[in-house]
């Protein structure tokens, strides 16, 4: 286990996020609590009583399938329904620093007064002794969670809908002027892609089991050619911003709150939007993407048409090669999925689902090195 870092990234948080994307969002699908995630319901219920206005039992608690880094809970009552968000429970080994739900809290507490989508804060718990971890609740989002970004069933205007409203989204996330909000002080300053870079380029060869040439050329490469105007700008990252992190309205192509801020910090904008725009670029029979499909006939925008909407929205200009950006969050991927392979290996995650996550490290390094060569 990883410690988190000062930019708010955890490699067990973004290995978990990684894993779990092929299957749940934090916020979809319930099930009983697991007997590892077990506490003291009657200690919640009465904290909840005093912190929370309103709060009224009694109460019931599930476990939502999702949220594997931070376990996360739907807490149900006659009059209304609520989400927590935990640390690993009492028997987990915890680094101090690692799980650190503050930060989520935090960031979602900040952007409540913001054109972001986020869900209401409610109440923050830093008191381990109340039910054995620290936790947050927050409202719960009624809405829906979209998982096939080819978004099967809808018409060509309403996907075309779907996907400007993901652009808005993103683009007033990175119109957020962190110190407006109080979040001045919420990852470090400057020099991003290179602290990224080196970050994931240690954590790739600490868990290696076996080489991938593609990863060891995109360790050297990289650093060599970042964006001249790299960290020009500072924006709040999600670090995760993909479609299955939004809840949409039941029936508007409205997002009503965007979730999992497990990996979000300070840091360049046109990171965390290549990562989003990664989507085009990889095929759906391997990763969750639309490369390939016929976009127009989907009524979804080519990149190019996509990127134009979100510089419109940001006044935000590519002055580097695009591939560059691609390259990189490729490589950030597939040092993750590494990890996840490495825990494979080390039997801490013997499950099919992360067997199957470890092994796209190569195809996901190979074809982020086939991008990097597109640079000029």
């Amino acid at each position: 286990m990883a410690q988190a870092t000062p930019d708010g990234d955890t490699q067990q948080s973004a290995q978990a996020n990684a894993q779990a994307g092929t299957d749940y969002s934090a916020f979809e699908g319930t099930r009983p609590v697991a007997e590892r995630q077990r506490f003291d319901a009657a200690a919640l219920a009465a904290w909840l009583t005093a912190h929370v206005a309103g709060f009224e039992g009694p109460l019931t608690i599930e476990q939502f399938a999702g949220g594997q880094s931070n376990p996360t809970f739907k807490l149900v009552t006659p009059g209304r329904t609520y989400v927590m968000r935990a640390k690993p429970g009492p028997k987990a080994k915890l680094l101090p620093s690692a799980h650190a739900i503050e930060r989520e809290y935090r960031v979602m507490d900040a952007l409540a007064a913001t054109d972001v989508p986020v869900a209401k804060m409610l109440a923050l718990c830093d008191d381990e002794a109340v039910i054995g971890r620290a936790f947050y609740v927050m409202e719960f989002v009624e809405g829906r969670v979209l998982w096939d970004q080819s978004l099967p069933g809808m018409t060509r205007e309403a996907r075309g809908a779907i996907y400007d409203e993901m652009n808005r989204v993103i683009a007033a996330l990175h119109n957020v002027e962190p110190d407006a909000v109080g979040l001045a002080d919420y990852g470090k300053p400057g020099n991003y892609f290179a602290r990224q870079i080196d970050r994931w380029s240690r954590q790739y060869l600490a868990s290696e089991t076996e080489r991938i040439d593609a990863m060891h050329h995109l360790i050297e490469w990289l650093p060599q050619h970042m964006p001249d105007d790299a960290g020009s700008r500072v924006s709040v990252v999600h670090g995760d911003y993909r479609l299955d992190n939004l809840i949409f309205h039941p029936s508007e192509p409205r997002v009503l709150a965007v979730l999992d801020w497990e990996l979000s910090t300070l840091g360049d904008p046109l990171a965390d939007f290549s990562y989003h725009c990664m989507a085009w670029h990889v095929d759906p029979a391997q990763f969750r993407g639309i490369a390939g499909l016929d976009w127009q006939a989907l009524g979804i925008p080519d990149e190019a048409h996509y990127v134009e909407r979100y510089c419109e929205r940001t006044g935000l200009e590519i002055r580097g090669d695009w591939n560059f950006y691609l390259a990189y969050n490729m490589f950030r991927i597939a040092a993750i999925l590494q990890g996840i392979m490495k825990r494979v290996a080390d039997g801490t995650a013997a499950s099919a689902q992360a067997l199957d996550a470890g092994r796209r490290a190569r195809p996901m390094a190979e074809l982020a090195w086939r991008y990097a060569q597109k640079v000029r």
